[in-house]
């Protein structure tokens, strides 16, 4: 009998997101759960599969390939002896704006998967806006604009640290990406990585940049996560944003994260 047939669904917000139960990630599963969860997905943008505390490092980089080729971060190392498998710790100020993961590479991640190891008492909630409704709602003159431009993203400070060129860290987007499977579009500009509009200089570009960021972090288009360990969210690198509230206290945090190649932005 499939797994499926155990699988839960509950929707999380009217924006994005859903709780998905009934299904223990540890013990394998086959490609119809595979298919469904990836149905589940695309629809709802973010996904929290709950109780996969058991997953072994390794058991989490082999799930992660069932949905595509498996990224290795340019610049943050992989925990040892699981490439493409990263340390996710205390809230930081990159981690709290509002962003996209890497959108600076050529192909930034389709996806992204993160696994709650260790978690503080109270504190550490991470945030997911729909990016998609940040662009759907905007009025259509301003669409039209948006539409005609691009922007260039940068990589952040660690990439120096690490003794990357600038160069190998900067790319050119659309402003607007249209998703390559739903076809829909979304707004794909971010506090962390988007330096200007191309064709404008940073202090032209402020404004309006300003402006798009307010839209993302907009609180209807926002689904909030409290953690519980062993929670593995799965969610849409192409057509959200998120953003960690830094209030830990200091206290320990640690998630296991595992991100997933992706395409051109068009």
């Amino acid at each position: 009998m499939s797994a499926t047939v155990n699988l839960k669904v509950e929707r999380l917000s009217s924006a994005l997101g859903a709780l998905v139960t009934g299904v223990d990630l540890a013990s394998g599963v086959d490609g119809a759960v595979v298919d469904r969860l990836r149905a589940l997905f695309l629809e709802h943008q973010v996904l929290c599969i709950r109780g996969q505390a058991s997953m072994s490092p390794q058991d989490q980089l082999d799930f992660a390939a069932e949905w595509g080729e498996v990224s290795v971060h340019p610049y943050v190392p992989s925990i040892e002896g699981y490439p493409g498998l990263m340390k996710i710790y205390d809230p930081n100020p990159v981690t709290q704006r509002w962003h996209a993961d890497t959108t600076h590479a050529a192909c930034p991640p389709a996806l992204s998967m993160l696994l709650a190891r260790t978690l503080p008492p109270i504190g550490g909630d991470t945030m997911w806006s729909s990016a998609y409704l940040a662009y759907e709602n905007l009025g259509p003159g301003l669409r039209a604009t948006l539409d005609g431009l691009r922007a260039v993203h940068k990589g952040t400070e660690l990439a120096g640290a690490a003794g990357l060129d600038t160069g190998a860290v900067t790319q050119t987007h659309p402003v607007v990406r249209t998703h390559p499977v739903t076809g829909r579009k979304a707004l794909f500009v971010n506090g962390d990585y988007t330096e200007r509009f191309d064709g404008w200089s940073v202090e032209e570009s402020a404004p309006l940049l300003e402006y798009l960021y307010a839209q993302v972090a907009r609180s209807e288009y926002v689904y909030r996560h409290r953690w519980q360990v062993g929670d593995l969210v799965i969610w849409d690198n192409r057509c959200t944003q998120h953003a960690v509230v830094g209030d830990t206290g200091g206290a320990e945090r640690v998630l296991h994260r595992v991100t997933i190649a992706g395409d051109r932005p068009a």
